[in-house]
């Protein structure tokens, strides 16, 4: 079975079980542009909460991470549900696919912001780097997208799309805050910091989201070759 197979079955179990909501959106009038800003309103909220978690928690204290790390997992929830209240309210639009696409790259930059100044700030330097590194990588991954697009080629080759990188990144997080809650008294005596439950996962997104934006940049090369000899 492939990535793509489970990555689409994944997809579609999670709408199955969203849907009864995105049908009660529907409801009462909910548009696609209102659950696409409340998802980035949610990201915000996430950002904010890393941001006072660095300036003003322990060095040891993790909740505050793991309250974002659900934060952000909910406003990812949202990023999908626009989609189906547009796909299933017969309300998609031209302007609507640009304003999702806009508000998504916002509330990834806002997250990673978040996260980058939480390291930062708790003088965690290499796992600030990776973080950075993972934003680069989400950024780019967007951007090759899109200009290829631009150019009418369709690129959706990759493993590191938003999706993977949204469950990575607030998975990592939420499951920080946890460990580190039901460690208790005995996370002082262990050599084992949590924050790795957080980095490690955003090295995985540094790494193979920059493959996927080079990966997208050779399909690109290929596509336009092909053009060429045609």
């Amino acid at each position: 079975m492939s990535f793509k197979t489970i990555r689409d079955w994944l997809q579609q179990t999670i709408y199955k079980i969203i849907n009864p909501a995105v049908h009660g959106m529907i409801k009462v009038g909910i548009t696609p542009n209102f659950v696409t800003t409340t998802g980035l309103l949610g990201n915000i909220a996430a950002a904010c909460v890393l941001v006072y978690a660095g300036l003003y928690s322990a060095d040891d204290d993790y909740s505050l991470v793991g309250w974002a790390g659900g934060i952000i997992l909910l406003s990812g929830l949202f990023d999908m549900m626009d989609g189906q209240v547009a796909r299933i309210g017969n309300m998609k639009s031209t302007f609507g696919a640009l304003y999702d696409s806009v508000l998504d790259r916002y509330s990834e930059l806002i997250t990673f912001f978040g996260i980058c100044s939480y390291l930062i700030m708790h003088h965690h330097i290499g796992g600030f780097i990776i973080a950075f590194a993972a934003l680069i990588g989400s950024l780019m991954v967007s951007y090759v997208r899109a200009r290829a697009e631009g150019l009418d080629i369709e690129c959706k080759v990759g493993l590191m799309q938003r999706p993977e990188r949204v469950v990575l990144t607030s998975l990592g997080a939420l499951c920080c805050g946890i460990y580190a809650h039901f460690s208790g008294e005995t996370q002082a005596a262990s050599a084992f910091d949590p924050i790795w439950i957080l980095i490690v996962p955003l090295l995985f997104v540094a790494i193979f989201a920059n493959i996927t934006a080079f990966a997208r940049v050779r399909h690109c090369y290929k596509v336009m070759k092909n053009m060429e000899n045609n």
